[in-house]
């Protein structure tokens, strides 16, 4: 029988990482809920010991997810460790991650410690995780850049203090994928250990090769385990994509002849929630997730298309949650219809009240536009299920005057912990005036750093997704606002990073 791939997602820790990525609580565990439904072996909910926030969102994660394992990282240290185990402790399955570096240059730089205080600490953190949590995976940090015989000695160690899970991260996106395929079999040949352990590979996307080295350490050298995010989220430019490597070992099982336990058709649903949760928009040309993915504009692809599929391609669209169908109601559609769509798009809304106002904001949205396509229902649920009542500001309503040779102005009323706020303010365009007229009341100071603005579907009655990015006292935050309306979506947007803004600096304060 052909061995099992085991996925290992770090989307709720390596990808919030991300600047303007961070999640609350509520978002993470709407996340973690997809990726089970998505079938991830192992969900790595955060890192527990960073914050008061991370350990929360973990341990709701830990508490409301049964069928997937869940994981936090912690460092080499008994507090950290201590910490994520006490977090973890309701979830039926569960691992820690601790890490050290073993690289020369981080062990001198970053750690300023010898090889051997390394080796000592990373020995003790597994000893004491062991006897708190049964799943333990080590990565040593920087770990291609490592010396190899070092790095032996040390893996060794920790496999026989009990360390089940082997990670070689690819750190920086160094590696060039046949190296690291060779890389990772020497370490499996010379350490005398190392069936005792599932090797993994976690290999970051600098030089655009963070897939190619993660399929190569599993052909070439042996690994089990592939740590990869949704749309390659993650630092810097980003991770390994899940939906890339799922699909590579899926549509080319004849060359690497291993299985997977991935529902495959939850990729798409899950790749648009991390999209509208993150405001990083996905690119059109992205491989399997992006809008062009499966389309064929050339005559001569159409015409062997329509003649045979696979002519022109090697998966299926609906295998990866696409529609064949993409306008599928509209405003004389019912409650049912409704909700047994969402069921189809793989949305599952936590109670009937949630339906509820998702249908309003759909009938709503029909006497809009005549025609729903299924990316503004996702929109739609995305924006319902990110809302939150105990959120400081709320769009209410938005008038702007804009024409030829006249400054623009705009007039908006916001909700501000429930009472109506009216405020107005000129602009160099109707978008500049309705977020100044924002800012005029709440005076957060905040810099924009991005906006963007993305059409949900093709013409020009679709929704506008815009994102907004706010820098504020070294936090950066994103803000997703959709409506067929930019400017409405602009501000409902700068409205959101707002909220998300003042989140973060209540979980500051409160943790003293």
């Amino acid at each position: 029988m052909a061995e099992k791939l085991i996925i290992f997602d770090t989307t709720l820790r390596d990808g919030e990482q991300s600047p303007g990525a961070s999640m609350t609580r509520e978002e993470k565990l709407r996340i973690a809920r997809q990726l089970e439904r998505l079938k991830v072996d192992v969900i790595e909910a955060g890192f527990a010991a960073s914050s008061q926030g991370d350990f929360e969102a973990v341990k709701a994660i830990a508490d409301a997810i049964k069928d997937s394992t869940v994981c936090s990282l912690s460092r080499a240290n008994d507090r950290d460790i201590s910490r994520a185990a006490e977090a973890l402790a309701g979830a039926n399955s569960s691992r820690i991650h601790t890490f050290i570096a073993t690289s020369p240059l981080h062990m001198e730089k970053k750690l300023r410690m010898t090889p051997d205080q390394v080796f000592e600490q990373a020995v003790q953190s597994v000893r004491f995780a062991r006897n708190l949590v049964g799943d333990i995976e080590f990565s040593p940090e920087d770990g291609y850049r490592s010396e190899v015989d070092f790095l032996c000695r040390i893996l060794e160690a920790v496999i026989k203090e009990g360390a089940t899970t082997i990670n070689v991260p690819d750190t920086v996106g160094y590696a060039i994928p046949e190296l690291y395929g060779e890389f990772i079999k020497t370490l499996r040949t010379k350490i005398p250990n190392s069936d005792k352990a599932i090797w993994s590979v976690h290999c970051h996307n600098d030089l655009g090769m963070a897939v190619a080295n993660s399929l190569a350490g599993i052909k070439i050298g042996g690994a089990r385990q592939i740590e990869c995010t949704i749309n390659g989220l993650g630092e810097r430019a980003g991770n390994c994509a899940l939906e890339e490597v799922v699909m590579a070992i899926k549509t080319r099982s004849d060359y690497f002849g291993l299985t997977l336990g991935i529902d495959t058709q939850q990729i798409l649903a899950a790749s648009r929630m991390v999209s509208q949760t993150t405001g990083f928009v996905v690119q059109p040309n992205k491989a399997v997730v992006g809008a062009n993915a499966f389309a064929h504009a050339s005559g001569i692809h159409q015409d062997g298309v329509l003649k045979a599929r696979d002519t022109y391609e090697i998966m299926r669209a609906q295998d990866v949650g696409w529609s064949a169908n993409k306008i599928v109601l509209g405003k004389l559609s019912g409650r049912n219809a409704f909700k047994q769509r969402l069921q189809d798009l793989g949305v599952e809304l936590d109670s009937e009240a949630e339906i509820n106002n998702a249908f309003a904001k759909f009938k709503e949205l029909a006497d809009r536009k005549s025609e729903i396509f299924d990316e503004d229902i996702l929109a739609l649920v995305s924006e319902e299920s990110l809302s939150n009542d105990k959120d400081t500001f709320n769009f209410v309503s938005l008038s702007q005057r804009s024409e030829t040779g006249e400054r623009p102005h705009a007039s908006i009323v916001i909700n501000v912990n429930g009472t109506e706020v009216h405020s107005d303010s000129d602009g160099n365009g109707p978008v500049d005036a309705s977020l100044k007229a924002i800012e005029k009341h709440v005076k957060s100071g905040a810099e924009m750093v991005l906006y963007s603005v993305n059409a949900i579907s093709g013409s020009t009655e679709s929704q506008g997704e815009v994102t907004v990015r706010l820098q504020n006292n070294g936090r950066i935050v994103n803000g997703v606002g959709s409506d067929p309306d930019i400017i409405v979506a602009s501000a409902k947007a700068y409205l959101s990073a707002l909220n998300k803004l003042r989140s973060q600096s209540d979980r500051v304060l409160a943790q003293g």
